[in-house]
């Protein structure tokens, strides 16, 4: 029996795809009524837990909304610290492992190299201090667990930076997008499938268990990002107004934000792949098949 939460979100929409064959399969969301899986009442939680008894555990459940998180720590302290914990907690009593996903956002963004799962944590912002907060409570629990770390995740499900990029290039005469920040824009899609293919291993393997980083190959910046998009989008006739030469890159000084951005989002997948004999794929092939889904 598995135990999903976060049903309703972009990596939770992805895991029922790349769980199903696993196993049965119980997926939750925030507003479930028969069984609770609401993140901002963590202690509830454990109920549910105990009701299901599951061998798996899997929360996509997070307060993703970086900016918001300043303005409401608390509630975003309970859903990405406190309630990672009461799972993690629940999973230790009854042998169950846990899977749950981080970020980079627990870095500070400095420097050039891409960061391994040793590297010194400093986050910047509250959902950064949170996020860190519930990988500690997870590692604490003594549960058997997988945290994976990753960075700027889309579907082709709900909104997305590259669906933003399209619209507005096929409105505007010229577009301004942070070339600063440099990263690996990382599909749900590669999330989930790699969690299906790591709990499958685990099962002849216990020694994996722990901390790994998974983001898809190759890095880029936003700016990069919606070129690709856009000239992707041009070259297969879809409507685009804004010429190659009006998308303009600037600094994230000049897009000031409540929550500070790390500029440095690079993560090594070296122990990933090493561990569960995986190679990911570029970048730019996920985002390709996703532009193609939308159609």
């Amino acid at each position: 029996m598995f135990l999903l939460f976060g049903k309703a979100g972009q990596v939770g929409w992805e895991l029922q795809r790349a769980l199903a064959p696993l196993g049965e399969l119980v997926a939750l969301d925030h507003d479930s009524t028969e069984l609770h899986g609401n993140f901002a009442q963590p202690e509830a939680l454990a109920q549910t837990v105990r009701t299901v008894r599951p061998q798996l555990i899997v929360n996509a459940a997070a307060h993703t909304a970086v900016d918001k998180a300043e303005s409401e720590p608390d509630l975003a302290r309970a859903i990405n610290a406190t309630a990672p914990g009461v799972l993690a907690r629940e999973a230790a009593a009854l042998g169950a492992t846990l899977v749950h996903y981080s970020t980079d956002y627990v870095f500070d963004g400095s420097g050039t190299h891409a960061r391994d799962e040793q590297a010194a944590t400093n986050p910047l912002s509250i959902y950064g201090a949170t996020k860190l907060e519930g990988e500690q409570l997870v590692q604490a629990s003594g549960c058997r667990h997988l945290i994976f770390r990753t960075s700027w995740v889309y579907a082709a499900r709900g909104g997305n930076f590259a669906k933003t990029m399209l619209r507005l290039a096929a409105e505007r005469d010229a577009l301004n997008v942070i070339d600063d920040q440099i990263g690996a824009p990382t599909g749900a899609e590669l999330l989930a499938d790699v969690t299906a293919h790591a709990v499958q291993a685990l099962a002849q393997r216990p020694d994996l268990f722990g901390l790994y980083h998974l983001v898809a190959g190759g890095e880029t910046s936003w700016y990069a990002y919606a070129r690709h998009v856009i000239e992707w989008a041009r070259a297969n006739g879809r409507p685009i107004k804004v010429a190659p030469e009006a998308i303009r890159p600037i600094p994230t000084s000049a897009y000031p934000t409540p929550a500070a951005r790390p500029l440095n989002s690079r993560l090594s997948t070296a122990k990933l792949q090493q561990a569960f004999g995986l190679r990911l794929p570029a970048w730019e092939q996920g985002v390709e098949r996703m532009l193609q889904e939308l159609g």
